[in-house]
């Protein structure tokens, strides 16, 4: 979906993300008697079990929404197993959309909706619902088995529990079925469109667009009219049951976030998605055709399907046997001429870290796309980490330095592959691409960028000898540097005169023969790391309006709670500096100063404190981690408290 918005100021509303569901108008009277509030915000989390298709209607309540042009943040949640055991807790899976008629940075700390499909659905998200909030409950589901395989010996519908909320009970399923009598499904055909109900009830009620939904439907079942049409038919039943019905007496407006973007066409993107545009873009940029060897794995799979549909761009993917194999071909690729990708997760890493540290030898162009989730081994593979950046910046055999780029949102992961690529090309090294699983899946809007401006990654190959020799003979030495890069040339295989050798022992100098020689091998080692560390970045820019003593510093996706949490310090009069990195190998060449300019220094991390312990190694400062490894990303609130908290100590 693109929305065209036409309004050229951008707002930092601090408000929005601490002002739960603020009436900016009277309540007028609707068609039929209904009310009509006006809200600035509001969070809905559909939960069911996840064979419900919760992840498919929250997709597409936020293509909805973003085809209405608000502001809007993402968190889909769901389990491991491709098959979860049905009605239990572990099996719950739950989609949280955000959405707001301002600038917001968050998929939200608490739902203002709960959409609860059955017992573990409630069970499993009740802790997180504000008093006050609105949950809609699937009745058909709280029979006697179903609550007591989730612990309810009483029905929470019945035994008061409930009471601070407000309760809407809607039998569901039953309401589902009877719309499709008329298809000739069975009971359970009819059933599974249930989901679509309960989207056509929250679209009545925060009155979004219908006409995607219909169409996505109609083409998802293009080979099965019947079931298209039933799906249709359930979303409009859902409509309809919020207009007629009596439990429904408000329903609610969120208006177009029209003063939060600039002008341009937006489209909602997941961080994925925009990851997998960016590397597109980059292999355009760069004239040259893109390959990635990759192996699937959760939650990096999606670039690979998603790259695989774009052969007209000049895009070939490899999906290997193994990791190795990925990064293997993907390093072959980049010798033979070729942007060169390989896709994974922490586990993945640990299997190509050879073959890094065989890239770093070899100096050629090469991406690795962590996308980090939680660990060790297997752990937590549909949640979201940031623990692998000591992976990344030490794990592999010998001095092998690796540059790492980090994105911020969803929507920055296309410019982060672009940033990563002209790295990789322009200093002829492998390169680390540190996204995770909240990036990977969540979604925001993104503004479409021109062509025109996007970076020229052009290269040069190598075409003749470089290198004469005493007796005049000239040759080519593959490993004769660049005097401001320290790149070294890069020949495609086959271009007469320029044979030359790779592989992982070490290489002399310049001529790139074989060399056990000790001097030689430490000159390649410095100058390696030289050449990593005279890499160009951008300098770290501090947000700073009050003069603020403490700073918080953060990476990767931190980056929208940590703003959520900064704006409610700085709205409450509180003074609070923020930085963030995109660039953590090298650091900003300014990072240091900008440190020593603050009495505290605070690092949230969805780790154990890994970027603050390469803080406090290289710069001397005492930063101050707070860390989290639940596999959820941190909630605005409470980084507002640890950072008042360090405010005020």
């Amino acid at each position: 979906m693109t929305s065209q918005v036409s309004s050229p100021a951008e707002q930092a509303d601090g408000a929005g993300e601490s002002v739960v569901g603020e009436q900016r108008t009277p309540p007028r009277p609707a068609g039929g008697g209904k009310e009509i509030r006006r809200l600035d915000r509001v969070i809905i989390r559909f939960a069911g079990d996840s064979g419900d298709g919760m992840q498919l209607t929250g997709d597409r309540f936020t293509s909805e929404t973003a085809s209405f042009g608000n502001d809007l943040s993402t968190l889909p949640n769901f389990p491991a197993e491709i098959r979860a055991p049905a009605g239990t807790l572990p099996g719950v899976s739950s989609f949280q959309l955000h959405f707001a008629d301002h600038d917001i940075l968050t998929p939200g700390d608490a739902p203002n909706v709960l959409v609860a499909m059955n017992p573990a659905a409630l069970k499993a998200n009740i802790a997180d619902v504000p008093r006050g909030a609105e949950i809609i409950i699937n009745t058909d589901e709280f029979t006697k088995r179903p609550m007591a395989k989730v612990g309810y010996e009483t029905s929470p519908l019945e035994d008061g529990s409930l009471s601070a909320y407000n309760i809407h009970p809607v039998p569901l399923t039953t309401l589902t079925v009877e719309a499709l009598k008329d298809f000739g499904l069975s009971r359970k055909e009819a059933e599974r469109s249930k989901n679509m109900f309960a989207l056509g009830l929250l679209s009545w009620m925060y009155h979004r667009p219908t006409e995607g939904t219909e169409a996505f439907l109609r083409s998802k079942f293009a080979k099965k009219p019947d079931i298209a049409e039933a799906n249709v038919t359930a979303f409009r039943a859902g409509w309809n049951f919020g207009e007629t019905t009596e439990d429904f007496a408000v329903s609610y407006e969120v208006a177009p976030a029209t003063r939060a973007f600039p002008t341009g066409t937006y489209r909602n993107i997941s961080g994925n998605l925009a990851l997998a545009y960016g590397l597109i873009a980059a292999g355009q940029q760069a004239d040259l055709p893109l390959y990635l060897g990759s192996y699937p794995i959760t939650p990096a799979s999606d670039i690979l399907h998603e790259l695989s549909k774009h052969k007209n761009f000049g895009v070939r993917t490899f999906q290997a046997e193994d990791e190795i194999a990925g990064i293997g071909a993907a390093l072959g690729a980049a010798f033979g001429g070729a942007l060169a990708v390989t896709t994974t997760s922490g586990p993945g890493v640990a299997l190509k870290s050879e073959t890094i540290g065989l890239a770093v030898s070899l100096e050629l162009p090469l991406l690795i796309v962590d996308i980090q989730r939680g660990g060790p081994s297997t752990g937590l593979p549909t949640k979201t980490e940031q623990a692998d950046l000591l992976q990344a910046m030490y794990g592999r055999n010998g001095e092998a330095p690796v540059p790492i780029v980090a994105p911020r949102t969803p929507a920055d992961c296309f410019d982060a592959a672009l940033d990563a690529a002209r790295i990789a090309l322009t200093y002829r090294t492998p390169v680390f691409l540190l996204s995770d699983g909240y990036l990977a899946n969540g979604s925001e809007p993104w503004r479409i960028p021109e062509v025109a401006d996007l970076p020229d990654l052009r290269t040069r190959f190598a075409t003749a000898p470089n290198h004469t020799l005493a007796d005049g003979t000239e040759v080519f030495w593959p490993y004769k540097r660049d005097p401001e890069t320290l790149a070294r040339p890069w020949a495609v295989p086959g271009t007469p005169g320029l044979e030359h050798r790779i592989g992982g022992i070490e290489k002399h100098d310049g001529s790139g023969n074989i060399s056990y020689d000790p001097a030689n091998h430490d000159f390649m080692v410095r100058t390696r790391q030289a050449k990593i560390d005279g890499i160009t970045v951008p300098d770290v820019e501090v947000d700073d309006p009050d003069g603020a003593r403490t700073l918080v510093l953060g990476w990767g996706s931190t980056y929208g709670p940590i703003t959520a949490a900064v704006r409610r310090l700085r709205a409450a009069g509180l003074p609070v500096a923020q930085t963030h990195l995109r660039h953590l190998n090298p650091f900003p060449r300014n990072l240091g100063d900008v440190l020593a300019r603050f009495d505290k220094v605070v690092v949230p991390e969805m780790n154990l404190g890994q970027l603050a312990t390469l803080i406090r190694a290289k710069y001397l400062v005492d930063a101050q981690s707070y860390n989290q490894v639940n596999g959820m990303p941190f909630k605005a609130e409470q980084l507002a408290t640890v950072l008042k908290e360090a405010i005020n100590d």
